[in-house]
């Protein structure tokens, strides 16, 4: 059985719930979400147009594309390099993406992934300005959160959203550029006014596609639209005993006094307490766990939901209790 996570959560001296689990989440998002954006730029990984060659770690990794077009590299050498110096690592990368979705789940959704990072601050923000984490919802939810704290609504809230939304369009499209072309020359244009129709085009409409994205499908494209999370998403339901969210039945009584806040603060807009097949774009993000921790810590009592896995996973898959005592 996994330990519990957030077995260390505590008030501070000013009764602010420490969130352990959470702060490493954001560290690990943050450290991925600038690699993304500067990866091109500093030549750490991307692909040379230009060059016809692939740019790891500084190094220029000749396909013999640019010999092929001029007769010196014969075919099937440009086959053989594709296939070990370029699908054969990204084989192995998938490969390893699926191992870890089939046992721990979506972690690199909830843990990695810059647009699960928009996803969740977008939310935010909506619902400082909405009462709403969506403008799909049909109803505003609670005013009380689980700190105890209570968020009122206001509209002031949508100039933040948008201006970040924007923002950050903008910058994924200039940045998803790079990946493809030098950064140096992208960059060079775009600060000198001199972008080339292609560049301008697909900069303007993709920052547009994205802006739209952020503001009225995040999570939707998460849950329908995104091919890297339903590869994990099918290798995860594949493994009835991996890592899940687990829920302590015995004491369902107690969620009788809470207003659904493990409901409302996933990014995702599922119920944690359900059964694994209707959870299954969760991001193992953890907020439903540390929600329920700050709903029951004052009130003496443990969570009621945490991780688990293995034989204790299986009252998710199954509907039926195993009679472990995994809580």
């Amino acid at each position: 059985m996994v330990a519990h996570p957030c077995a260390t959560h505590r008030l501070s001296k000013n009764g602010v719930f420490q969130q352990p689990v959470k702060n490493k989440r954001r560290l690990t998002q943050a450290l991925f979400y600038f690699l993304f954006l500067l990866a091109p730029t500093l030549d750490i990984v991307r692909f040379d147009l230009y060059a016809n060659s692939l740019v790891l770690l500084g190094r220029h990794i000749e396909l013999g594309f640019t010999g092929f077009q001029y007769g010196f590299t014969p075919a099937s050498e440009v086959i053989l390099n594709l296939i070990f110096k370029a699908f054969l690592p990204l084989a192995a990368a998938g490969l390893g993406l699926i191992y870890v979705a089939w046992r721990w789940g979506r972690l690199y959704c909830g843990w990695l992934c810059p647009h699960f990072s928009m996803v969740e601050g977008l939310n935010h923000l909506m619902l400082r300005a909405t009462g709403r984490s969506s403008l799909w919802e049909k109803q505003a939810l609670p005013a009380q959160q689980p700190d105890g704290t209570i968020l009122k609504p206001n509209s002031w809230y949508w100039i933040p959203l948008a201006l970040i939304a924007a923002a950050t369009a903008f910058a994924w499209a200039v940045a998803t550029i790079t990946w493809a072309l030098p950064p140096d020359v992208i960059y060079y244009n775009l600060l000198h006014g001199q972008l080339s129709r292609p560049q301008f085009l697909f900069i303007a409409i993709l920052s547009l596609v994205l802006f739209l994205d952020f503001i009225l499908a995040r999570h939707l494209f998460c849950r329908f639209g995104c091919s890297v999370g339903l590869i994990q998403g099918l290798a995860w339901m594949a493994n009835n005993k991996a890592m899940t969210i687990g829920f302590d039945r015995k004491r369902a009584r107690d969620c009788q006094e809470c207003n659904n806040a493990c409901d409302n603060v996933c990014p995702m807009r599922l119920k944690p307490r359900t059964l694994k097949r209707k959870m299954f774009t969760c991001t193992q993000c953890g907020e439903c766990i540390e929600a329920c921790i700050q709903v029951e810590t004052p009130k003496g009592r443990d969570s009621l939901l945490k991780w688990v896995d293995g034989a204790c996973a299986l009252h998710k898959t199954t509907g039926r209790d195993n009679g472990k005592n995994c809580f």
